[in-house]
């Protein structure tokens, strides 16, 4: 890339370039990768709008002028290539092709004006619903994916180079893909585009002066979607941040895999739609934004609430008082029974310490539980803790997943860390999601890779409770519950679990 333009006064709304054949209307945007600026402008041979990349760079610089007539060269064989969902190429200009370029100017890409709005303007009030962002990219992603077919790239990977038609569709309005450019790159930058639309944030380097970069967690990954908004489809999610990764960790590899879940979502979208609303009456409504009515009775029933509560807790104060002071009292409690200090043990008659008394077999609690998730993606994590509350109405669940594992992940789990290492007996599964498949492993951590992780039981849950005895294991601090397959079939797989028993061995 050259060391910097060269500053062009022509390059100005009202400004007249090529010849004094095309005036600048509207600066779209500027993508510094290639020191490529983007503009609407009018051809007045033609008397219509067209759509300017002019790549601008120092002609005195060698790697410049070859950039810029690699970039040039590659819009002029993407010209035969005609979709909705991308800008026709109308000419290429370049110093060879005999038409005067201004100072600064090393090429010019003509394309049609693609009548509508800018990305960016689209998203500036924020956000969109997840079916809107599909509805718009489709179009956009059977475009490159015609494209990969024909041998083309696109270069769809800035947002600026992208405008929302008039009847709703992403369009690639600014053609012209950079020098090093690959296949690869338009995969990317759908993922991006798609982030961008479900987040605000743009998740690729290069991106417009302004709009917020997307956020990386610990090992660099970007943050999924779904863990910035919670209502974003976990697919949507998922597919918008395996585009962005290396396919040898598990990366989208072309537009097609994207492609398949935007419609996916889409019918979903649609079939949602023909559900009809419910109307509750107007006699029977269960919520109203109407405060309620605040005659005598409610005054009256407030306050022997209040009174019932005062009661209460002077009853507590009693006891707690009563508590304290035969604690502190050298004669026992009448009808008490031993007082027992944890963590003292009764010495042996022989006078040296008795060894610790094992540990009882039976429930153990574990000191804390979480979403267990190699593709840093965790369904539901804030809710992990419902699987062990001891509270079998409260669920954690997963997404729903359009495809079976291990399509999108190998498996979803929860890790539970107790306070000492424990030898199992068994786990107990409380779920109502019958079919659904697990397997119960030791960790040495709780972030420790699946691979280093040990299978020690493998069980098919049934509707309700199911034992899983476990196999030979040391003892551990840290259990996974790895659900290899979940209930369901067709377009919906997702699975529950209330509850979660870990029983100590004897």
């Amino acid at each position: 890339m050259s060391s910097g333009p060269i500053q062009n006064t022509s390059l100005v709304p009202g400004g007249v370039i090529g010849d004094g054949r095309y005036r600048l209307l509207a600066s779209s945007g500027v993508d510094q990768r290639c020191d490529a600026q983007l503009w609407r402008a009018r051809d007045g041979q033609l008397n219509r709008d067209v759509a300017l990349t002019i790549l601008v760079g120092d002609p005195a610089d060698p790697q410049a002028l070859a950039r810029a007539k690699r970039t040039a060269e590659r819009a002029t064989h993407a010209a035969s290539f005609t979709h909705p969902g991308v800008s026709r190429v109308i000419d290429v200009l370049t110093p060879g092709t005999g038409v005067k370029l201004d100072e600064g100017i090393l090429g010019i890409i003509v394309a049609e004006w693609t009548q509508g709005t800018d990305l960016m303007d689209l998203i500036a009030e924020g956000p969109l619903p997840a079916g809107a962002a599909t509805r718009l990219l489709e179009p956009l992603g059977a475009a490159i994916e015609g494209a990969h077919h024909a041998g083309l790239v696109l270069g769809a990977d800035h947002p600026q180079r992208i405008r929302v038609t008039s009847d709703g569709r992403l369009r690639l309005a600014f053609p012209g893909p950079r020098p090093e450019a690959i296949a690869r790159d338009d995969v990317k930058g759908l993922g991006a585009i798609l982030y961008l639309l479900l987040t605000g944030r743009w998740a690729l380097p290069g991106g417009p002066d302004g709009v917020p970069v997307a956020p990386t967690g610990p090992d660099g990954s970007v943050v999924a979607p779904s863990a910035l908004h919670p209502y974003v489809p976990h697919e949507l999610s998922s597919v918008a941040v395996r585009s962005l990764e290396d396919t040898s960790v598990g990366g989208i590899r072309t537009s097609a895999a994207i492609l398949q879940v935007l419609d996916q979502i889409a019918q979903s979208e649609a079939q949602t739609a023909l559900i009809e609303p419910v109307h509750a009456e107007d006699d029977g409504a269960v919520w109203t934004t109407q405060r309620p009515p605040r005659g005598r009775d409610h005054k009256r029933k407030l306050w022997i609430s209040v009174a019932v509560l005062a009661v209460a807790t002077l009853a507590v104060i009693v006891w707690l008082g009563v508590q304290i002071v035969s604690f502190f009292s050298d004669e026992p409690t009448k009808g008490s029974g031993p007082t027992v200090v944890i963590g003292q043990t009764t010495p042996a008659a022989s006078g040296q310490p008795a060894p610790p008394a094992p540990a009882p077999a039976g429930p153990v609690q574990p000191a804390s539980i979480g979403v267990y998730d190699v593709t840093n993606q965790p369904d539901n994590a804030n809710r992990a803790n419902r699987a062990v509350d001891n509270n079998p109405t409260t669920v954690w669940q997963t997404e729903n997943y359009f495809q079976p594992f291990p399509t999108l992940k190998p498996g979803i789990g929860l890790m539970a860390s107790f306070a000492e290492p424990v030898k199992l007996a068994s786990v107990t599964v409380t779920s109502p999601s019958e079919g659904t498949v697990v397997e119960i492993r030791v960790a040495a951590s709780e972030n420790a890779p699946l691979e280093e992780t040990k299978v020690i039981a493998t069980a098919t849950l049934s509707a309700g409770q199911t034992q899983i005895q476990l196999g030979e294991h040391d003892a551990t601090r840290h259990v996974l519950v790895w659900v290899t397959k979940l209930a369901g079939g067709g377009r919906n797989h997702k699975s529950e679990i209330a509850e979660v028993v870990y029983t100590r061995a004897q």
